[in-house]
Order: C-alpha cells, then structure tokens, then sequence
C-alpha cells in the first residue's frame, strides 16, 4: 500500500472518530421555580357572544330524535311495511372469448429433414414431397392440416401439420428443417412457445 492512501485512510478514521464520539453527557440541573409576573399578561376581548340553549324534557316537541336517556334502551328500526320491492332485471352481456387459445412452452423441441426428403409424409399434404425448405411440423394425434403457431425469440410463424411424430419419449413436435430455419432454431432444446389453433 502506498503511503498517500495510508495518511489519507488514518486521516478519514480520525474525522469520522470526532464525528462519532459523543461530548460530555449528563443531565441538566433543574432551574428553581420563578415567580411569575401578572404585568406581563393583558386581558383579550373575544369578538363573538357564546349563547347557550335548553330543551325542555316535558315538551316532546323540543327533544332530540337521538338523545338517549340514561335509563333508554336501543332498538333497531322497526321494519318496512310491505313486501320489499323486486331486484330490477339488467341486462347481460353475452360471454365472449377472450383467450381463443393459450400461448404453451415447450421445453424438448426438435426438428427432422435430411434422410425424409422426398417423403410425402404421413398426411400427404406436400405434393411433391417433403424438401429442405418445407414448413411444417409433425405431431402424433393432431388432425392433418391442423393449424399451429410457433414463437421463438420475436420471430412467429404459424404452419400445419403435415406429418406423425416425433417417436421419442416426452416430445410433442418435430418441425421441418424449413420451419426450424424460418424460426432459427434448429436445435433439439426448448424456449419455442406454441399454440393450436
């Protein structure tokens, strides 16, 4: 350490010490009473009249409809007469969707291509068969030409299914090497959202 940083670190110790430390403490004496001087007091007139008023407890038309005496019971008010009137009919709206379908994450997509080019797969939706380029995605129950949705870091492309699979445990989609392209994930892994529909 270099002797700068050493007198400006005692230095700084030495100022927060003297901030820190309290002075002298102790309680203070108290003063001795005073007398207190009348002349240095002076009579004030209020500008308003203070008026006071009274019933008279025999006339019942004079009583307070709240005063209670110190006897008096509480009740609750006596019920309406009658039947109470019927809850007025509104209308309501009709429901409405307002989720068509939810947005799910897939965490074990992959994709499938070179070795099936050629293939018209298993719906027999691509007529020339399925190419490099060829967006679409296989799935083992949903109908053939099932529209899907896929979204991957800003980019949402929406295809059909065109194919059956994938046949490995715990996955749901394969996707086309044309559709892993256009998403840019062509990789087996997950982040890609999807949704049916």
């Amino acid at each position: 350490m270099r002797l700068p940083r050493v007198v400006a670190r005692a230095a700084l110790i030495a100022s927060l010490a003297l901030i820190v430390v309290p002075g002298p403490a102790g309680s203070r004496v108290p003063s001795a009473p005073g007398a207190i001087d009348p002349s240095k007091f002076e009579s004030v007139e209020l500008g308003y009249v203070m008026t006071t008023m009274t019933t008279n407890p025999s006339n019942p038309d004079t009583a307070s409809a709240g005063r209670l005496e110190i006897d008096a019971v509480l009740r609750e008010p006596a019920p309406l007469a009658g039947d109470p009137a019927a809850r007025p009919v509104g209308s309501v709206p009709a429901a409405r969707v307002i989720v068509s379908s939810a947005w799910h994450l897939d965490s074990n997509i992959s994709w499938y291509g070179p070795g099936f080019y050629g293939n018209k797969g298993a719906c027999g939706l691509v007529p020339g068969g399925i190419q490099k380029d060829t967006v679409g995605v296989a799935h083992r129950t949903l109908p053939c030409g099932t529209k899907v949705t896929f979204r991957y870091n800003g980019r949402t492309v929406t295809t059909m299914v065109i194919d059956r699979g994938p046949y490995v445990a715990g996955r749901i989609w394969d996707m086309t090497h044309g559709l892993c392209v256009v998403l840019d994930h062509c990789f087996t892994g997950g982040g890609v959202y999807y949704r049916i529909g």
